[in-house]
């Protein structure tokens, strides 16, 4: 089932913004999202949280400046997302601008599965020998990996978002907004933006040793287009910080001001960079980027984010662009077969959904497990071959259902089930022996039954209500694309009554519409949905600019419409 409702806002906190100059509309969207200053909409550096909050932050800023001054070898371990991504060529430029000897090892998901290993430390050892072993978008729970780089000489420096486990790993230093006794008040700090940050104190210390000053000091704020497109394709929280770090990017990216490699991605995608939104960051440069690491090995996607050459980053993106067209072509398959999977699937009898197909792809699993979700809006895990007896699910879940968590649960209860797990809320992965799949689907629903009541289980589309007829216009939409939208900061989606004027079904998927209100006539679109509409439709719906022949015009893309 899916309600359409609208969000509740301060009317006083509306009216207060509003008089502070922000445009009307915005004014009540934003205090729906729960602001109430209009600081809190700052964009400027100046207002950027202080590192000092992060903590040991201060000691991994002296121990990476010994280091640097020893002249010792840093390897960066990075993980194989975009996030991991975007860390590891944001810790190399800048790392290497404060003078470091550095390089980088990305594991290859299908050989070594995640995080800092035993076996990574081992290959890093063999192929890179580091002083120092620097983790980017993983670490925190790789116990074993940091006690056998500790047994051979070679101190970690784990810098990581992810939740901790019961015990964490006996690393020189960590850095994770989300370790037990740590204060800083963003807990949503992407893998890039922990990196980012440690940059930022690294380079503190140094001033503070007189190695330079202000004026001759490297300027970090050229890496913020890597660290806006690695924190929007991560999808954790645009909070205020994220938002801050998330508009500078933008702002740079829109004025030319941007990494070879980001440029490229953006001209395979066949997108303007100086109309950059968080939008193309999600959907068009994040996946592109994040197929290498799906599909082939992600030290290409690093490369094209390291290298400062424009015809090779050129090269790298038409490549990455080709590995999404693969990756687009397997993922549809393997939906096909999961809904053969699921054909008979009731989802009023169950509140989860796990499935395994002996065909599938271990690097698509995870995008496959989405759609589910989406779909059938039940936290979804999808499993894969993993070799050696045993297979590897990645989830996705639903608000209200924390991943992570349930998988711990699972695993308390039943000690034998899962062989190891990690993730966050929303987005998880874990490996299991193949022929535990029964037993560990019955303990995920079991979960699922105990913590999922009905109203959790009802798709809720969260609206901001009635849009005036005067913003229906191409200018306000502007306005709107100017802000930072994304994960926990949605961006306006607004609800009415329309009549339909007509409806036509294109490419047998999606419904073209004519919709009309107070007199006006509006094209609309539902992508993905071809069942016909009642005359009188309720729509939840976002504005777009919709380019034809020269020609914008307003459009309304639906996300949901019921019987008025």
């Amino acid at each position: 089932m899916t309600r359409i409702t609208t969000r509740p806002y301060s009317f006083r906190a509306s009216e207060m913004l509003r008089q502070s100059g922000v445009h009307p509309v915005l004014a009540r969207v934003y205090a729906a999202r729960g602001l109430t200053e209009i600081h809190e909409l700052s964009s400027d550096l100046k207002a950027l949280m202080a590192p000092g909050g992060l903590l040991h932050i201060n000691e991994a800023a002296a121990f990476l400046a010994d280091a640097i001054a020893a002249g010792k070898k840093l390897v960066i371990v990075a993980d194989y997302d975009c996030d991991g991504a975007t860390a590891c060529a944001v810790g190399l430029r800048g790392l290497r601008a404060l003078g470091a000897q550095v390089d980088f090892i990305v594991p290859n998901r299908f050989e070594y599965g995640y995080g800092l290993t035993p076996e990574i430390v081992d290959l890093t050892i063999r192929e890179k020998s580091p002083d120092i072993i620097v983790t980017v978008d993983n670490g925190i729970a790789s116990i074993d990996g940091v006690t056998e780089a500790n047994r051979r000489g070679v101190e970690v420096v784990v810098t990581d978002h992810h939740l901790p486990g019961d015990a964490l790993p006996n690393a020189r230093v960590i850095v994770n907004p989300n370790q037990p006794e740590c204060g800083f008040p963003s807990k949503n700090l992407a893998g890039v933006g922990v990196m980012f940050y440690v940059l930022l104190a690294l380079r503190a210390e140094m001033r503070q040793r007189g190695i330079f000053d202000a004026q001759t000091q490297p300027k970090l704020d050229a890496l913020l287009d890597l660290v806006a497109l690695g924190t929007v394709a991560d999808v954790v929280k645009l909070d205020a910080n994220n938002r801050i770090l998330v508009a500078q990017g933008l702002k740079r990216m829109r004025a030319g001001r941007m990494h070879a490699g980001v440029a490229a991605l953006f001209r395979a995608a066949g997108r303007e960079a100086r109309r950059a939104t968080p939008f193309d960051l999600g959907f068009a440069l994040g996946p592109r980027l994040n197929a290498a690491g799906r599909l082939a090995d992600m030290s290409l996607g690093i490369e094209c984010l390291t290298t400062d050459d424009e015809g090779r980053a050129w090269a790298i993106a038409q490549q990455l662009n080709e590995i999404n067209i693969e990756r687009r072509a397997i993922e549809a398959e393997m939906q096909d077969a999961a809904l053969l999977h699921l054909d008979d699937f009731a989802p009023q009898d169950s509140t989860t959904i796990t499935v395994f197909d002996e065909s599938w792809h271990q690097g698509v699993i995870g995008i496959v497990a989405s759609r589910l979700k989406d779909k059938f809006y039940r936290p979804t895990i999808t499993f894969a071959p993993g070799g050696a007896g045993l297979i590897k699910g990645s989830g996705r879940s639903i608000p209200g259902f924390h991943l992570r968590d349930a998988l711990d649960l699972v695993s308390k209860q039943a000690p034998t089930l899962i062989e190891k797990f990690g993730g966050h809320a929303m987005a998880a992965g874990l490996t299991i022996r193949a022929d535990a799949l029964p037993a560990f689907s019955k303990a995920f629903e079991a979960v699922g039954q105990s913590w999922l009541g009905a109203h959790q289980l009802e798709r809720i589309i969260e609206t901001d209500g009635p849009l005036e007829d005067a913003y229906f216009s191409t200018q306000f939409i502007e306005i709107m694309d100017g802000q930072v939208w994304g994960q926990g900061f949605a961006p306006p989606l607004f609800c009415d009554e329309f009549r339909v004027i007509s409806q036509r079904v294109l490419k047998e998927r999606h419904l073209k519409l004519l919709l009309e209100k107070n007199g006006q006539r509006y094209d609309a679109i539902w992508f993905g949905h071809a069942d016909a509409l009642p005359e009188r439709t309720r729509v939840a719906f976002r504005l777009d600019a919709n380019e034809y022949n020269g020609v914008t015009r307003v459009q309304l893309m639906v996300e949901h419409a019921e019987a008025a």
